[in-house]
């Protein structure tokens, strides 16, 4: 199961409810919300793990946090904005980034930006209580190489045009953002 996969079907959909009642919004416009952000933030996951102990890092942060009471919990994501912030600072690294994903979102969405803005910390809650959840099994792959079950989880989303690289999508993702 990917990540937007397991953030959706979550306690039946309550975690995207609960995005939709903070925000405003009806369960069709926030699952297209979670829908629009979930892949710039697995490419930022994906980016941090190709980097030097970023890996080792993640690993750390999804088995020393309790990421994973946002998906069994949805209630709990009404304090989550503070946690969210802190992760999207590790995932996208600053703030232009981050104003950046949530403009290309609202233009996927045709919902304001600012909605975008305040979904973004509460969907990165979700993406690492998602990851935390597939980490808990194992974190090898069949080959014995680390991050197995994040890369299945990430792969869906970074291999846009399907060619069987990730590489392409995640350079041309980045370099997207950095243009604008």
């Amino acid at each position: 199961m990917n990540i937007l996969e397991s953030i959706l079907a979550a306690q039946n959909g309550g975690a995207v409810k609960q995005i939709g009642q903070q925000l405003g919004l009806g369960d069709q416009q926030a699952a297209s919300v979670v829908a629009a952000l979930v892949p710039a933030l697995a490419g930022g996951l994906q980016r941090n793990m190709q980097s030097s102990g970023g890996l080792e890092s993640l690993l750390g942060a999804l088995t020393s946090g309790q990421h994973g009471r946002f998906l069994e919990n949805p209630a709990a994501l009404a304090g989550a904005a503070a946690e969210g912030n802190g992760i999207l600072g590790h995932i996208l690294g600053s703030k232009d980034v981050s104003r950046q994903v949530a403009t290309r979102a609202a233009a996927q969405t045709g919902l304001d930006s600012s909605i975008l803005k305040q979904a973004l910390p509460l969907v990165a809650t979700l993406v690492m209580g998602a990851m935390a959840r597939q980490n808990t099994g194992s974190a090898l792959n069949q080959a014995g190489m680390p991050g197995g079950g994040l890369m299945s989880m990430l792969t869906p989303f970074l291999d846009q045009d399907r060619d069987g690289s990730i590489m392409d999508d995640v350079l041309g993702m980045f370099g997207k953002m950095s243009k604008s």
